[in-house]
């Protein structure tokens, strides 16, 4: 089966670089699904969860927005952030998602940003399900 090179870059660093099966991405119309051979695209990415597939094994990273290009031989992720699924601290995750629920539960405060708080919320449910699915595949990690 053919494969097509998936590259996930951020400001700071190299997130990711290998030859892929699929690469399944949020889109900002929703989930899109890119195998070998996609025609040429680009798009904005949305928060959500990017996954890739070579033979057997899937990887899993959470991106908070950016960019998507597709060419002929590869995908090119430019995201604003981007974690691997194993990088995800779920302490730190909770916390984040306690503090946007109380910001929300508090919204008609002059000094809290909804939507701020509601994006926050969506970072935080986003790690949690894709550190939750890895835990869930991996027993004991």
């Amino acid at each position: 089966m053919s494969k097509i090179r998936l590259e996930i870059v951020t400001a700071e660093r190299a997130i990711f670089s290998d030859d892929v099966d699929i690469v399944v991405a949020p889109g900002i119309e929703g989930e899109m699904a890119i195998l070998p051979h996609h025609a040429p695209l680009m798009t904005v990415l949305q928060p959500g969860e990017l996954r890739a597939r070579k033979g057997g094994e899937e990887y899993s990273l959470v991106v908070s927005g950016g960019f998507l290009e597709v060419r002929p031989d590869r995908v090119i992720v430019l995201a604003d952030a981007a974690e691997r699924a194993e990088e995800i601290d779920i302490a730190r995750a909770e916390e984040a998602k306690r503090r946007a629920e109380q910001q929300l539960a508090e919204r008609y405060t002059p000094e809290v940003d909804a939507a701020r708080a509601e994006a926050s919320l969506r970072r935080a449910l986003i790690r949690l399900k894709v550190a939750g699915r890895r835990r869930r595949r991996r027993p004991g990690a």
